[in-house]
């Protein structure tokens, strides 16, 4: 009988998936090729959220903000999970 050994936890995080809420990270937005496309102050929230993840094509997601602003793609490595009071 051979053993199956348990998954090692990590606190990797989870794949961002369809609904869920986000936010940008600072330091993987600064300098990149979305940033230097808008405005140079980027508006603080994005930075905050919580946006809503609604569509996701290949590397990029499609983000809805709580305000009357148009959705922005954004590339998923430059987004993370949006926690209470992040």
């Amino acid at each position: 009988m051979s053993v199956t050994p348990s998954p090692i936890e990590t606190n990797a995080p989870k794949p961002l998936k369809k609904g869920s809420l986000v936010r940008v990270n600072p330091e993987a937005y600064k300098n990149s090729l979305e940033s230097l496309a808008s405005d140079q102050s980027s508006p603080e929230y994005i930075f905050e959220g919580p946006g809503e993840l609604v569509a996701i094509k290949q590397d990029y997601g499609q983000v809805r903000w709580r305000r009357p602003v148009p959705d922005v793609w954004l590339r998923l490595d430059q987004l993370q999970a949006w926690t209470e009071g992040s």
